[in-house]
């Protein structure tokens, strides 16, 4: 019998392989998107190679974070229609990610570029929800991906917004309130507690991405840029105020 036993279970291992190679096709098919949208803002602004390297390094970055959280029965199914469309988003937020460090040498054009690939992917994250909803593929792991990805944009922007002077570098507070939050819930677990849904949250997310695209925006003074952050601010730390309220109440207990 145990022969027999071993017989049975031999196939599991090709099976696991042929699941994660999917994964990977399908991680490597998402680094499409990137290439286009950094090739061509490589060439349009003559930027150096080391503009796409840092795309592509960050996007593998990304793959290796993907795999490592990816639940163990998902790889059979593949990644799924909802979490192909955010690798798409993936890709234009990488894109102006890998921008940061040589945003200094863009011009109006430069920012008018960004506001246009950052508009583009912030229509998307309403996409892959509907998608996901629409397949029945929703999961713990698509919402995790897209949250992360939104905090990974907002401070990419608030970066920018920084590094482009029209706003003072307190603006980094506008990107930085999620990670804050994460890091305080590795000192208090009482924070790490699930909230409720709030529609309250979305609505900050959104409007947090378009006060920091108005603050990029060549046309906008700089004096109103830094109201606009400024209060921008204040209603994001309000949101997060009443949410560190509730889990006080409730997630002591």
């Amino acid at each position: 019998m145990i022969p027999a036993l071993g017989h049975a279970r031999a196939p599991a291992r090709p099976r696991r392989v042929a699941a994660w190679s999917r994964v990977a096709a399908e991680l490597v098919a998402g680094l499409g998107p990137l290439l286009v949208v950094t090739g061509s803002t490589a060439w349009w602004f003559e930027l150096p190679a080391t503009y796409l390297l840092r795309a592509v390094g960050i996007y593998a970055l990304v793959c290796v974070l993907v795999i490592r959280h990816l639940p163990a029965t998902r790889p059979r199914r593949g990644l799924g229609a909802a979490n192909h469309v955010t690798l798409v988003r993936t890709g234009l937020i990488l894109s102006v990610a890998a921008l940061v460090p040589q945003s200094q040498i863009l011009h109006d054009t430069g920012y008018w570029w960004i506001i246009a690939v950052t508009t583009i992917a912030l229509l998307l994250d309403g996409v892959d929800g509907w998608v996901a909803r629409q397949t029945g593929t929703s999961s713990p792991f698509g919402a995790r991906f897209d949250m992360e990805l939104d905090s990974f944009l907002m401070l990419v922007l608030a970066a920018l917004v920084w590094r482009s002077g029209r706003v003072a570098p307190w603006v980094l507070l506008l990107g930085l309130p999620r990670y804050l939050f994460v890091a305080a819930g590795w000192r208090w677990p009482w924070l790490r507690t699930r909230l409720p849904e709030r529609l309250r949250r979305k609505a900050g997310c959104v409007l947090q991405g378009i006060a920091l695209l108005v603050c990029l925006g060549p046309i906008v003074p700089p004096a109103l840029a830094t109201v606009v952050a400024a209060l921008t601010l204040l209603l994001l730390l309000s949101s997060f105020a009443l949410d560190i309220v509730w889990l006080s109440n409730h997630g002591r207990s």
